[in-house]
C-alpha cells in the first residue's frame, strides 16, 4: 500500500478535524464495504498469472513435460504440477 500525505488529499477543514484525534501518526482508512478490489486488480498481476498459467497448460498439452515447463517458467516442479492438473471451478 502506497503512503499518501493527508494534507495532499484532504480539505483543510477535514485535516484539522482529524488532527484533533491523531497527530503525526500513520492512520489507515479502510475502503467502504463493496469497494474493495480483488487481489491483483490494480497491478494487473492477476491477469498476468492467468495468461501464464493458460500458456503452461497449453504447452503441457502439446507435449512439454513438467521438468521442461519448470525450467522455462522458473517455477518449481510442484508449482507446475498444480497449474497443469488444476481443475477449473
Amino acid at each position: 500500500m502506497k503512503y499518501v500525505s493527508a494534507s495532499d488529499i484532504l480539505p483543510d477543514h477535514l485535516l484539522l478535524e482529524i488532527q484533533k484525534y491523531v497527530q503525526g501518526r500513520m492512520l489507515y482508512i479502510p475502503s467502504p464495504k463493496g469497494y474493495k478490489k480483488k487481489w491483483g486488480q490494480n497491478t494487473g498481476q492477476r491477469e498476468f498469472l492467468l495468461r501464464r498459467n493458460t500458456e503452461i497448460r497449453k504447452l503441457f498439452q502439446q507435449g512439454m513435460n513438467l521438468e521442461q515447463l519448470s525450467s522455462s517458467f522458473y517455477l518449481s516442479h510442484d508449482s507446475i504440477k498444480k497449474i497443469v492438473y488444476r481443475t477449473k471451478k
